[in-house]
């Protein structure tokens, strides 16, 4: 393994992916032959992304160490050939790339689970190896038997910190975490054992491989901000250290930005990989973000990879996902950010609307300011085009309960898939959560009489479940097909968006504005539109209308039911006549329209579509 960013390893490795080659790969049909490096595909929304913690998704070898559905923040022991040997559970899913959590090698001293704590970038995690000299090579393995499925692998990296390299004297005791102040704390770099050197307020020139920070370049005091936690923007993650990126050198050069674009352009080379998720982008010196956006993009053109995919997790409003996603329209240099940001505007309202805790008119408020950002940021080619932009979701790693959270005891299967077929027909790039195909609820500590509201309680050791990759699972059939009526429907995943207004009585036609109500939506793409109905409430089934376009339906045109979350079939063919309309700010108007009657069951999604 290399130890420094300019040994012969690493110049052979970046020499060796600007030439095209064809490997073969093993599968369980027969060898497959796939090139490397392997192209990007034409358009990310072509494929939504299954998103798994490597720690807590399979290890066929062995159970988790501990209880399955407990929380915990030490490791269960999931490795890359638990992911491997469960490529095809996710491509016949319908998924169309992995986003995996961080591959690199955090403190061995440390037990945690999760990756983002790093303390050697040029090297994999060999805990994550079926043996510790495995690991390399099965991740390897594993990214290419992910092509040859005809799968795209999105790989977690960290730009803002690396592990807890080092501890704090604080008042003349060493501590893990400090609390902010303006000047540099005096630091002890850890040792292989994770202990504080006395001896090493510096840092070491040549300590041990699992000691301090590699690579070498990397280990310098002076790339590392050392004034603890808690500043505005900036600080350590707890006990994860902040790099100083915006720190120059007597060239009046920024050598931590150079350092980790060299770093991830030779994880590419390395491992083929075709996406970078960037974590805690926001908390990124921004000049830096766009930068290394703009290197990274460059490498990957170079090798082959046209459309290498960087998402972004921005935990913030609109306007700050603007300044970091796309082009940004101050930008005097022109300069990129990220291709799209985790859509967390969307998250927080998409839960509460289909739950029945607030109107469904929520979802369609987040789409109406995004457009007007994006407008404002003149991105737009087309209206459809805003959906290349956001990485869309329901819950992930980081939330302190999943989606399907029925702490009544209750039967909320039906909400969850209707969530999902929302998810998969909203503009966007759809991410879904390992373990929601399988019905995962959160572990037993979201269910005790005093919650516990930590990460760790939706991070569940998904093998160790009875039956735990199961392709009946009733959950995991509905997404099958919702999937595959995107995978059919272009306007799903190109077209443009529109909220429609309702009407139970077929002549007052409005915005759904009461908890537990109707969310209705068309994408339309050309000439061919899809209506998206959901009935949010729990209790009561809607018999109604539902507004369609006009201009390219006319009365004859009839709509299959392509997709019931209840498994509901038919077909519903389109009328005109008078309307009124009842806009939210409380005005009306009378008008013609053209509509499509609608029967929904509590908790029932429907997806229609104009007959062939």
């Amino acid at each position: 393994m290399p130890s420094m960013l300019f040994d012969d390893e690493v110049i052979a490795t970046l020499a060796a992916a600007r030439k095209s080659s064809e490997i073969d790969v093993s599968l369980p049909g027969g060898p497959t032959r796939i090139p490397r490096p392997f192209p990007s595909p034409l358009d990310w929304r072509d494929h939504w992304i299954y998103f798994l913690m490597i720690d807590r998704f399979n290890n066929p070898a062995a159970p988790p160490r501990s209880i399955w559905d407990r929380a915990t923040g030490d490791r269960q022991g999931g490795t890359f050939e638990g992911v491997r040997q469960r490529l095809n559970y996710i491509r016949e899913l319908g998924a169309g790339a992995i986003w995996l959590t961080p591959v690199l090698k955090n403190r061995q001293s440390d037990a945690s689970h999760h990756g983002y704590g790093i303390m050697d970038f040029l090297e994999v995690d060999p805990r994550f190896g079926t043996r510790p000299d495995r690991a390399e090579a099965e991740l390897v393995q594993l990214i290419d038997e992910a092509h040859a499925h005809g799968l795209y692998v999105i790989l977690d990296i960290v730009l803002n910190h690396a592990g807890d390299v080092f501890a704090y004297k604080v008042n003349g005791a060493i501590r893990d975490a400090a609390d902010w102040r303006q000047d540099p704390y005096t630091i002890h770099w850890r040792d292989l054992d994770g202990t504080p050197r006395q001896d090493w307020t510096d840092a070491p020139d040549n300590p041990a491989r699992d000691a301090a920070l590699w690579p070498s370049e990397l280990r310098k005091n002076l790339w590392m901000r050392r004034q603890g936690k808690g500043g505005p923007l900036q600080g350590d993650f707890e006990t994860l250290k902040e790099f100083k990126t915006e720190q120059t050198d007597e060239f009046n050069d920024k050598p931590v930005w150079n350092l980790l674009i060299r770093i991830y352009q030779y994880i590419i080379a390395k491992f083929d990989v075709d996406g970078f998720r960037i974590d805690t982008l926001k908390h990124v010196e921004r000049d830096f973000a766009l930068t290394f956006c703009n290197a990274i993009r460059e490498y990957a053109y170079s090798i082959g990879k046209k459309n290498f995919f960087i998402f972004g997790e921005t935990k913030d409003d609109e306007h700050i996902l603007a300044e970091y996603t796309g082009r940004y329209t101050s930008e005097e240099e022109g300069r990129f950010g990220a291709d799209a940001s985790l859509d967390f505007p969307l998250q927080w309202k998409l839960a509460p609307a289909i739950k029945g805790f607030a109107p469904p008119t929520v979802i369609e408020d987040v789409f109406s300011l995004r457009k007007k950002i994006q407008q404002e940021k003149n991105l737009l080619s087309t209206h459809g085009e805003a959906s290349r932009f956001f990485v869309t979701f329901l819950d992930n790693h980081d939330d302190h309960s999943r989606f399907l959270y029925p702490r009544d005891g209750g039967d909320y299967s039906s909400q969850l898939t209707l969530a999902i077929g929302c998810l998969l027909s909203l503009q966007g790039i759809c991410c879904l959560y390992y373990g929601t195909e399988q019905g995962l609820q959160g572990t037993e500590e979201l269910y005790a009489e005093s919650v516990a509201h930590k990460p760790e309680n939706v991070r569940e050791a998904l093998w160790g479940k009875a039956n735990a990759f199961d392709q009946a699972h009733p959950i995991y059939r509905q997404v099958q097909k919702i999937a595959e009526v995107r995978a059919s429907e272009p306007a799903l995943r190109y077209g443009r968006q529109y909220f429609r207004p309702v009407s139970g009585n077929n002549r007052d036609f409005g915005p759904s504005k009461e908890p537990g109500g109707i969310l209705a939506f068309s994408r339309i793409l050309n000439d061919r539109e899809i209506l998206i109905v959901a009935n949010t409430s729990v209790s009561d089934n809607f018999s109604g209308w539902v507004l369609i376009d006009a201009r390219i339906n006319n009365d004859d045109r009839r709509f299959d039911l392509a997709y019931s979350n209840h498994g509901a079939t038919g077909r519903s063919q389109a009328v005109s006549g008078p309307v009124t309309f009842h806009r939210r700010d409380g005005s009306t108007s009378d008008g013609w329209a053209r509509r499509l009657p609608v029967e929904l069951a509590p908790m029932e999604l429907q997806l229609l579509a104009p007959e062939d």
